[in-house]
């Protein structure tokens, strides 16, 4: 048998980690003198403690450890945190892409691709429904029937031209999932309101506009120009953003092909 600091030179684990695995029941001396409190270890020891180091440097928790020993089974801690380490590889390499990009300078290029104007927001008659959405693939299926929705009992009715349609984001802050929106379609006249489907007058305001061209999850860049537009311009975003959608997946088979106008009322400082 070893005394812990001997132990401890062998094993390349400091006495005071020793303890806390002592006190966690994680690894317990072999034995305990009664009289002096040392603590002694075995070299089977050793090979259990080569385990718990093992698992360590994985990224295996304490507590993840202490049920495989228990007896839980191995793998499914294991595949668990193959996953995170998955998960955690994605997310690197597409930091490791982000710097890549900023460094070859192709993100001013993007951003000389936007150009902002100035103008009125019509005033419009629109309908609209509020409604929290999961995903922004969810689009595809929700706003379609929505449409559907408002045609069952306003079949007279008729969208203006050219078509406005467009989304206000109502949570105030970027969400990817579970986002609070309010989809709306100018029309012509008010029609007949349904229990989710409501009708209202939008007021003209003046905005800035930005054009964007190519898929939707990009959309983040012509964001980013907008804001930056309006706060050295002095301006201040005056109402929530709108999302225009001018070519989309119903008549593009190419999301570079996809042309969204991103609305952001104004005022000045």
């Amino acid at each position: 048998m070893y005394r812990i600091g001997e132990f401890s030179k062998m094993s390349k684990i400091t006495i005071k980690t020793l303890r806390y695995y002592d006190e966690i029941g994680l690894l317990e001396p072999e034995k305990v003198d009664h009289f002096t409190s040392y603590r002694f270890y075995t070299t089977q020891q050793l090979v259990k403690l080569h385990h718990v180091q093992s698992f360590r440097q994985i990224g295996l928790s304490i507590n993840e450890i202490k049920l495989i020993f228990a007896g839980q089974n191995k793998k499914n801690i294991l595949e668990k945190r193959k996953s995170e380490l998955k998960a955690e590889l994605e997310r690197i390499t597409d930091q490791l892409s982000r710097i890549e990009f900023i460094l070859t300078g192709k993100e001013e290029e993007i951003f000389m691709n936007y150009q902002a104007i100035i103008k009125e927001l019509p005033e419009c008659i629109v309908y609209y429904k509020r409604l929290t959405v999961p995903s922004y693939d969810a689009y595809f299926k929700l706003i379609p029937a929505i449409g559907k929705e408002f045609l069952k009992v306003n079949p007279d009715l008729k969208c203006v031209v050219p078509e406005y349609c467009f989304i206000v984001y109502l949570d105030g802050e970027y969400k990817e999932k579970d986002f609070n929106i309010e989809f709306c379609e100018a029309v012509d006249k008010f029609g007949n309101e349904t229990g989710d489907i409501k009708f209202k007058k939008m007021e003209n305001v003046m905005g800035v506009s930005i054009m964007h061209k190519g898929p939707y999850s990009e959309l983040s860049k012509a964001y980013a120009y907008a804001f930056k537009w309006i706060e050295e311009n002095g301006y201040i975003a005056a109402d929530n953003p709108r999302e225009s959608y001018i070519d989309g997946i119903w008549n593009k088979e190419s999301e570079e092909e996809w042309l969204t106008e991103l609305q952001i009322p104004i005022a000045r400082k």
